[in-house]
């Protein structure tokens, strides 16, 4: 805060002591001229005197104007110095918890970390009960076959529906999976049919040209001499007695292994081994209406 101006270089100050010194000098030169005409006791001039009286008054005009002024104030232009730093004081109280912040945006997903060390091992478990597993071993195998069977049988409609030769009495079909002779009359077999048997030109022609445009060379055909060397039959047991178209030369059998029958594409039969794996030809008798 600023202190009233009391000092000497005040404007307030100033003032009245021009007035001072003017009063002053007016003083000295009506002296020295009142002396000059012989004292004091001599008359003043009117115009002097009037002067004298105008002069007064507006000295005392000037002296109530500054003294009705507000005193001006001074306030200090020099700069403080500052002093020595203090001692650091004792650190205050912990203040209360503020509010909590607004949740901040999910960060980046984080580097995988390294494997841990394996932990320590389990408990010893408690024994298991006696199981008679022997019966559901059986049935679970059993079960096992009978999928097996399914997903044979769907396989061979799938292929059946792809394909399929017919006559009057029955129907023909390519199995293009490679089986041995044995093999094949049991696939033909568990499907209620057996290995073709042509008995006729035109069972004969009918599925030669199926294996020749399905692009094939050779196929089982249901005719063996398994049962007596030379004497070939049907796989129904009925003997080759009104049909047969061997090729020429054929049957040849030198050393005795060739009990099985295949068609080529051309139509004729070859005798050859049993254990070979080929195509084979499937048929079916139509059931009557």
């Amino acid at each position: 805060m600023c202190a009233p101006d009391t000092s000497l270089s005040s404007p307030k100050h100033k003032v009245l002591l021009k007035i001072k010194l003017f009063v002053w000098l007016f003083w000295a030169t009506l002296f020295g001229r009142t002396r000059a005409m012989g004292g004091f006791g001599a008359p003043l001039r009117r115009n002097q005197f009037i002067l004298l009286v105008f002069f007064l008054l507006q000295i005392r005009s000037l002296g109530l104007d500054i003294d009705s002024r507000p005193t001006a104030e001074v306030c200090a232009t020099h700069t403080i110095s500052p002093g020595p730093k203090g001692i650091k004081g004792e650190l205050g109280d912990v203040g209360d918890q503020g509010n909590i912040g607004k949740t901040g945006p999910i960060g980046k997903k984080g580097d995988k970390g390294e494997k841990g060390l394996p932990g320590i091992p389990g408990g010893k478990g408690k024994a298991g009960t006696v199981c008679d597993c022997g019966r559901y071993r059986k049935v679970v195998g059993q079960l096992d076959i009978s999928v097996a069977r399914l997903k044979t049988s769907m396989k061979f409609v799938k292929n059946v529906i792809a394909g399929i030769r017919e006559t009057e009495e029955k129907f023909y079909y390519l199995v293009q999976e490679e089986k041995n002779y044995r093999e094949s009359l049991t696939h033909c077999r568990i499907r209620g049919g057996m290995l073709a048997m042509p008995k006729d030109e035109a069972a004969n022609t009918l599925i030669a040209d199926y294996v020749a445009k399905s692009g094939f060379f050779r196929v089982f055909i249901g005719v063996n001499d398994l049962e007596r060397e030379g004497q070939y039959v049907f796989t129904d047991n009925t003997p080759l007695q009104n049909y047969s178209n061997w090729k020429e030369g054929e049957p040849s059998d030198p050393y005795g292994h060739e009990d099985c029958v295949e068609m080529l594409s051309s139509g004729r039969w070859n005798d050859t081994e049993c254990h070979l794996t080929m195509y084979f030809v499937c048929e079916f008798v139509k059931k009557k209406k």
